[in-house]
């Protein structure tokens, strides 16, 4: 007796095995009745992917499924619920109408393992994909205490640039009358020693960035040793001159090397912090010189000075060839590369056993393989090209002039106070502390401050490219990064203050209602301090900024950044006394502080088109590089 349509239909045990097969891929579709099935004795049991979704977060089970990125194909699945033209269980007699709904059901629940297992085979496939990608490696190895022990030793190398120029104001009475001169003729070797300054570094920080760091700071301390040596014992003039420029050349170099090593070893997320630091230290030598020029010269002599910056210079080549490793990551890559020759410091130990491991060519970073550049007189004037660049050249010139302000400040201050206020050698070198502590409290706050604007530049950058806390930003691929705007800031906050400060401090001084008596030097020189303070954040940030602009060649960038400000400062300061006899010293600061106003604009071009600058400088570096690869392959082509 053949069975109706209403036999062939699935009975309720059956729906509830169905509902089971069902459950891990959510709701269940409703198979309503179907009086034209003529060839089957089950109906199709294909849902409907529209009117299906997800389940709730509560189903453990069935979340993995419903987090894949697209749902897999049912009928690959489910043998039995592919099309009904494609079933392998197609009748072809009055017989095979007849089946049991036992077979079917034993069919059924056959599929329904079948998908269960390869459901929870392609999440176990999918996490053992997720666990298995190997982590990005760090940008370097070292850790948080390495970091900042490298930072101690390159900013003590670094303390020998303002140390050099400052801790020589003090005895230039006393060389006058040594050496028999006219005391504006000894002037003459500030004015040598800042111009070799400024053109210095242009020479070492390519140097570093081709035969590395280490390398290049030996090299600027055996100059600064020998000239030394050379001037503690200058009988005349002519020898004076000389080695005064030949030390500028050893010492004014270690900033811009310095600003390299950092730019190895840091990230541009902490890399705030380290520079503070690192400039910290350097602002020591700069607040301290005076002082200690005035202690040297009154109870040793003059000569004794470049003895005591000799000791002190053997001292600081030491802590570098005993533990300062080459950092330069075309020759050290992120710490891992293990170290020979001169690039090795002589305690190695903790390097060997913590880091270094050998590389294989083929994994290596392309700054690693690549054949190291070549030393020729383009390496030199390269990082002169910088200048041409449109974010650099706004960068460094508004750097500049706030340099060139403080400079001013700090250079006629012996001239304004020390006949003012009746005050003596001993006591002029003292008046420099609120300067150089000024300058030390604004380098470490700003260190802290451009490490919180940067966090939260990068939050907004994650939440506006949906990138999550675990991808790295590599500022080399993502040109689009705001980088500009994670160091200016908070710049508003020191300039306006720095221009405020700036104008008052010349009236401050020529007050009459202050006197001349030295208690009216308390308000000058708490200007002073809020001088140096705000003009060393403004000085961290265009200075990192210019390392993080060109992060492949730092201590170049460095150097440009040193060169425009030494020179523009060299300007200022052989200027201002002259303005400030011809117009007096209220009117003066007050001019430069409308001066430093009238260039606030450029911080506002930077802050708008800097990081679109940036963007078009890369594409066209990469086109060059391009270009340069085609043509090379063209050439050993027809070779």
């Amino acid at each position: 007796m053949e069975s109706s349509v209403d036999d062939k239909r699935p009975t309720p045990v059956d729906v509830q095995r169905l509902s089971t097969i069902w459950e891990n891929r959510g709701t269940i579709h409703v198979m309503g009745d179907s009086t034209n099935q003529s060839e089957t004795t089950v109906p199709d049991p294909t849902p409907d992917l529209t009117s299906i979704e997800p389940p709730s977060p509560t189903g453990s089970k069935k979340s993995h499924f419903w987090h894949l990125e697209s749902p897999p194909n049912l009928a690959s699945i489910l043998p039995n619920s592919r099309p009904k033209h494609e079933r392998t269980e197609s009748t072809e007699s009055g017989s095979s109408q007849g089946s049991s709904s036992t077979e079917v059901d034993e069919k059924f629940e056959a599929g329904g393992k079948s998908e269960k297992a390869s459901a929870t085979a392609t999440v176990t496939e999918i996490e053992d994909i997720n666990h298995s990608r190997p982590p990005e490696p760090p940008y370097h190895v070292f850790t948080k205490k390495e970091k900042w022990l490298v930072t101690a030793i390159i900013a003590v190398a670094g303390l020998f640039s303002p140390l050099s120029s400052n801790i020589y104001f003090p005895a230039l009475g006393a060389i006058a009358n040594a050496i028999h001169t006219d005391i504006a003729l000894v002037s003459l070797t500030v004015t040598i020693y800042m111009a070799v300054q400024a053109f210095a570094p242009s020479f070492w920080g390519p140097l570093s960035d081709t035969c590395g760091r280490r390398v290049t700071f030996i090299g600027t301390f055996v100059v600064f040793l020998i000239a030394n040596i050379g001037l503690a014992f200058s009988k005349n003039f002519a020898m004076l001159m000389v080695f005064r420029a030949i030390q500028a050349a050893g010492s004014a170099a270690t900033i811009s090397v310095g600003g390299g090593v950092l730019g190895d070893i840091t990230t541009a997320k902490e890399r705030g912090g380290y520079m503070a630091g690192f400039s910290a230290v350097r602002m020591f030598g700069l607040s301290m010189g005076p002082v200690i020029g005035g202690i040297i010269t009154e109870y040793l002599g003059f000569h004794a000075i470049f003895w005591f910056l000799f000791i002190l210079g053997t001292i600081t080549l030491a802590a570098i060839l005993l533990f300062l490793p080459e950092t330069l990551r075309r020759i050290a890559g992120n710490g891992t590369v293990p170290l020979k020759g001169i690039h090795r410091p002589f305690f190695d130990r903790q390097l060997r056993q913590c880091y270094w491991k050998e590389r294989d060519a083929t994994t290596a970073e392309d700054d690693i393989t690549a054949p190291p550049p070549k030393l020729t007189c383009s390496t030199f004037v390269a990082s002169f090209r910088f200048m041409a660049e449109k974010d650099v050249i706004v960068t460094l010139f508004f750097g500049a002039i706030v340099y060139t302000v403080w400079s001013m400040v700090t250079s006629s201050t012996t001239a304004l106070f020390q006949p003012r206020f009746g005050l003596g050698n001993l006591q002029t070198g003292l008046i420099f502390i609120p300067n150089g502590v000024g300058c030390i409290c604004g380098s470490l706050l700003s260190g802290k401050i451009m490490n919180r604007d940067y966090k939260i530049v990068e939050t907004s950058y994650r939440a506006s490219h949906h990138l999550s806390g675990s991808v790295e930003i590599n500022r080399k691929q993502l040109a689009d990064f705001p980088i500009s705007r994670a160091r200016l800031r908070s710049s508003l906050y020191f300039v306006i203050p720095f221009i405020i400060c700036v104008a008052g401090y010349g009236f401050a001084i020529t007050s009459p209602r202050l006197g001349t008596e030295k208690k009216g030097m308390a308000i000058p020189l708490v200007l002073q301090f809020f001088i140096a303070f705000t003009h060393m954040g403004l000085f961290n940030s265009n200075s990192t900024l210019m390392v993080d602009l060109y992060p492949g060649a730092s201590a170049s960038a460095s150097a440009v950044n040193n060169l425009v400000r030494c020179l523009v400062g060299a300007v200022g300061v052989a200027l201002v006394q002259f303005i400030i006899n011809a117009i007096g010293a209220g009117l003066t600061f007050l001019i430069f502080a409308i001066v430093t106003a009238a260039f606030m604009p450029l911080l506002w071009l930077e802050w708008r088109f800097g990081e679109r600058w940036r963007r078009e400088r890369m594409e066209r570096l990469e086109r060059q590089k391009a270009e340069k690869r085609a043509s090379e392959g063209g050439e050993s082509a027809r070779a």
